[in-house]
């Protein structure tokens, strides 16, 4: 069964006063291209996030976003630097008096400088964060297959009926194409009929040029072709494995037997049932862009 490319998933967990939230958000890409962010004291479980995801996903631009909470007993949140607190202060009052300027020295001046603030290192023994991290993340993943698959299989209800329409006016053109030969000949020896004399007229040249007509007029091959290669587009969609890249290259098949047969067609009817599937084609390559 196919799966989209476009999709939205969210995973929590918590243990221990340790929380984590992770969304993941995929749009349509050739290749698997993901984007991580990260809170800068899980930045270590970024390889491991990409690793988990690209084994869970071939196709897709996705972006992850990771959401952490702290219990405050861990020891682990940003903590104040007094002493560059004091030396700022120090001289921010200097460059006051220095200045001349009236208004005292405020808070948000000193919140506004860097350093203020000390993030610890996280102890490596300690892997209460990956553990929430990974778990919120599997959960993600799992939710994001499962909207990937429910909108995949909206597209393969389209793409069916998009290849049923296809194959009936495949079977039609089938039917059509012999009277068209018959009627191809038959115009021929008329013709030649009025522009030469009975008694002039070579029979067996008459005869080499209606085979040779007949054969360029002659559309079975690619009839068959057109009909394997629906065969196998409906083959990839059924298939576990992802099928975009396979799907992308028949339905560039599909137009290519199209445009020979409505490029041989001399014929009306012929000719507007090549256009028609040409229409279906162009429309079944719009959706599968959208297919892992």
């Amino acid at each position: 069964m196919i799966a989209s490319m476009t999709g939205f998933g969210r995973g929590q967990a918590a243990r221990d006063g340790f929380s984590a939230t992770v969304e993941l958000r995929s749009v349509n890409n050739r290749y698997l291209d993901v984007s991580v962010r990260l809170p800068r004291i899980a930045a270590a479980y970024e390889p491991e996030i990409l690793a988990a995801l690209r084994q869970a996903f071939s196709r897709g631009r996705i972006t992850v976003q990771v959401d952490l909470k702290l219990p405050p007993e861990a020891g682990l949140l940003p903590r104040l630097n007094l002493d560059a607190a004091r030396q700022y202060l120090s001289q921010l009052e200097l460059l006051r008096a220095e200045a001349g300027l009236p208004d005292p020295i405020r808070l948000e001046h000193l919140l506004a400088l860097p350093d203020l603030f000390e993030r610890p290192e996280l102890p490596e023994a300690d892997d209460r964060i990956r553990q929430v991290l990974m778990e919120a993340l599997a959960q993600a993943i799992e939710a994001l297959q499962a909207t990937r698959r429910q909108e995949g299989a909206l597209l393969q209800d389209d793409l069916e009926a998009r290849l049923e329409a296809i194959a009936h006016r495949l079977e039609a053109i089938e039917a059509r194409a012999p009277q068209r030969l018959a009627e191809a000949r038959e115009k021929l020896r008329a013709r030649v009929q009025e522009l030469l004399r009975e008694d002039q007229l070579d029979p067996d040249r008459l005869e080499q040029e209606i085979v040779l007509l007949a054969d360029r007029l002659d559309i079975t091959e690619e009839c068959v072709r057109l009909r394997a290669h629906l065969q196998h587009f409906r083959e990839a969609l059924q298939s576990e494995e992802p099928s975009g890249r396979r799907l992308n290259f028949l339905t560039q098949e599909l137009h290519r037997e199209a445009n020979t047969i409505n490029a041989k067609a001399n014929d009306a009817t012929i000719a507007l049932l090549a256009v028609e599937i040409k229409e279906e084609i162009e429309k079944i390559r719009e959706q599968i862009q959208n297919i892992e």
